[in-house]
């Protein structure tokens, strides 16, 4: 273990110059004396490593000193080749650089890993977008890129689900995320955390204004907020359904957000039965309706007000198709069609 974080010192210094002892010490989940006697050991074997005291002090290597070595281990050099999906490169253009990066971390490494790493390459693919997720529109993410690259604020057109116009915002941007296959823009709007679906901006303008991000406030931090917001279910209706065990698996699927539990066992009888008990929880009333896509595979056991809200649903749907035959009805008849 000591050898890694000897490793990871030097890695880490290469890459980042001057880091403060403090930082190193929580990077590696250390104390601040073990990354001193660290540094030490470093020296000892011929590193040009020193540290400086001081508000903006920190260890450093000696201006000009390199390492070629790359220390990966076989899991290592696997876990380099399973990588996001090559949609999500693809999207920023960096499908290319990618392959590129992938051939010299190839060439960089030690012989004995390569075939491992070879293996990964060609049995193991992630694929992030989910089954029959429909036709999507294009998204440029190229203007989103180079402000959140360049540090500049963004003036957006975007048009807000269930709004026909689009609206104009100047927000900062923390970065892109991508989620199943989905790209946001994580960014503030007047100092609050605001998330942007891509594929509904209309039009992106980076301006000349450097970003006004919240001090010490990640892109992370940002998108942790965002995420347990969209997740979090208002508290609502409690719902008791009974779903056919040949439809299970799909009702399920299908219903995640709104499970308030998974069923404890796969269905009555010890397994045997013909209908399973699920619980829901819905924001409010009208969300229930969707429960009527299983048609007679689902019934709501609990409360009477649900059920009274699906008969209505049920009750609209077969009036609006009543109506639509009886037209045809009419027309064929006017039309000599028996």
């Amino acid at each position: 273990m000591k050898s890694d974080r000897l490793l990871s010192i030097l890695l880490l210094l290469q890459t980042r110059g001057r880091v403060p002892a403090h930082e190193l010490a929580e990077r590696l989940e250390v104390s601040v004396r073990t990354i001193y006697r660290d540094i030490e050991a470093l020296s000892a074997s011929g590193v040009p490593v020193y540290a400086e005291r001081g508000r903006h002090g920190g260890i450093e290597l000696l201006a000009g000193f390199r390492t070629d070595v790359t220390g990966l281990t076989a899991d290592e050099s696997r876990a380099l080749f399973i990588l996001a999906a090559q949609g999500a490169h693809a999207a920023l253009g960096l499908d290319a650089a990618l392959g590129s990066a992938l051939r010299k971390v190839m060439a960089a490494l030690p012989a004995p890993h390569r075939p491992a790493a070879e293996a990964t390459a060609r049995r193991i693919l992630v694929d992030a977008t989910r089954w029959k997720g429909g036709p999507r529109a294009a998204v440029d993410l190229d203007v989103l890129q180079d402000a959140v690259f360049a540090d500049r604020r963004l003036r957006l057109r975007y048009r807000h689900s269930g709004q026909r116009e689009p609206r104009t915002y100047t927000v900062d941007p923390y970065g892109l995320v991508s989620k199943a296959g989905v790209w946001y823009l994580v960014a503030d709007r007047r100092g609050s955390p605001r998330l942007f679906r891509a594929d509904r901006v209309r039009a992106a303008t980076v301006l000349d204004d450097p970003v006004k991000r919240r001090p010490g406030v990640e892109l992370a931090d940002v998108w942790e907020v965002l995420r347990r917001e969209v997740e979090k279910r208002p508290g609502g209706i409690d719902v008791v359904v009974r779903v056919r065990r040949d439809r299970l698996d799909l009702f399920l699927r299908l219903n995640g957000p709104w499970l308030a539990e998974l069923p404890a066992d796969d269905g009555e009888d010890g397994g045997a039965g013909e209908w399973v008990t699920v619980r829901m929880s819905y924001g409010e009333l009208g969300e229930a309706r969707q429960l009527l896509q299983f048609s007679d595979r689902v019934e709501v056991l609990s409360p009477p007000e649900v059920r009274e809200e699906l008969f209505r649903a049920a009750a609209s749907v077969t009036g609006l198709y009543q109506r639509v035959d009886g037209g045809l009805e009419e027309n064929r008849s006017s039309d000599g069609v028996l």
